[in-house]
């Protein structure tokens, strides 16, 4: 049987949600099964799959004691991921997209940089890839340890640590009565602020251990009106932040700003989404004297400032000649 243990190793569990990824899922589940860390509580969430997805999840299940199959009804990513939340019995969890793949020595790392740093959340790099992963090699640089305020401006300025879910692993304990919100996108970064305010610290491992795949039928990859969801959930998190901790509005204003000119470009030019346009570029001029004026901003949105500052046409004439 696949999946010995070791009693005296540290349980991780591993939620993998599952919703139609049929020709992907293998690999995902090759790249678990071959953990160096092997004392695992694997959660298949099989959202409702239409596919063969659900018969390959039972199938790694039956011949490995550590994998564990749910199925419910289609539900979306945040519902699967608070299923295997709400079951998870480890003492830390990691996340990984069932079309995603980790290198062997992911969760071990992972966990080894946790306990030396004596920190609750640990991250490794990540890359993208479409079609075959790029073999693992071992970085040379150093592991960064950050504050939760450091790792907060970090997110939230867009610099090294994502707002990601995958590509980490946190202490069980910070999901206490903190669940991912349904029936919406941009799920990771509601959370995102609540983990990293209660975690004591942060450590980035420089190793490449997670692989993103890239795709196009991705719930990402093309423009729904869904994706408004990111302004509803940042603009939420602004008012929050100035009432409890203003410290961190610049980071997080910065991150709005960001995201206004992201969904603006993507709307500017379609008449059926000229209020979607109109919230953003609303949000664009309210904020972009106070971000403008921030030293820590990243390049590309002091240049959308700069660019806007004439009006709505020169953004407009920039997208046309960028495309």
């Amino acid at each position: 049987m696949e999946g010995e243990v070791t009693a005296t190793q540290p349980l991780v569990t591993v939620i993998v949600p599952i919703y139609n990824v049929e020709p992907y899922l293998p690999l995902c589940l090759d790249s678990i099964v071959a953990q160096t860390h092997t004392r695992l509580e694997v959660l298949l969430v099989d959202d409702g799959s239409t596919d063969g997805s659900a018969a390959i999840a039972n199938d790694y299940a039956a011949r490995d004691s550590r994998m564990h199959v749910v199925h419910q009804p289609n539900a979306g990513l945040s519902a699967a991921r608070n299923i295997g939340l709400r079951l998870a019995t480890g003492q830390y969890i990691t996340m990984v997209d069932s079309d995603d793949c980790i290198a062997p020595t992911f969760v071990q790392t992972l966990l080894e940089t946790l306990v030396r740093h004596q920190a609750d959340i640990a991250v490794a790099a990540w890359t993208r890839f479409e079609e075959t992963p790029p073999a693992f090699q071992r970085s040379r640089g150093e592991v960064e340890v950050y504050t939760s305020d450091e790792a907060i401006n970090d997110v939230f300025y867009q610099r090294r640590i994502t707002n990601s879910a995958c590509s980490r692993l946190f202490k069980a304990s910070l999901f206490n009565n903190l669940r991912f919100p349904e029936g919406m996108l941009y799920e990771d970064l509601a959370v995102v602020y609540p983990l990293l305010r209660r975690a004591n610290r942060v450590a980035f491992h420089p190793d490449v251990a997670y692989f993103y795949r890239r795709r196009a039928s991705s719930i990402l990859g093309h423009f729904t009106p869904e994706r408004v969801h990111v302004l509803d959930i940042l603009e939420r998190l602004e008012v929050q932040v100035a009432a409890e901790a203003p410290q961190f509005l610049p980071a997080v204003r910065s991150r709005c700003l960001s995201a206004y000119f992201n969904i603006y470009l993507l709307c500017c030019d379609k008449p059926e989404y000229a209020p979607v346009a109109r919230r953003c570029w609303q949000g664009i001029c309210r904020l972009r004297r106070s971000c403008l004026l921030d030293s820590q901003i990243r390049l590309k949105n002091r240049a959308g400032i700069l660019m806007s500052l004439p009006g709505r046409w020169s953004v407009r004439l920039a997208k046309r000649i960028l495309n």
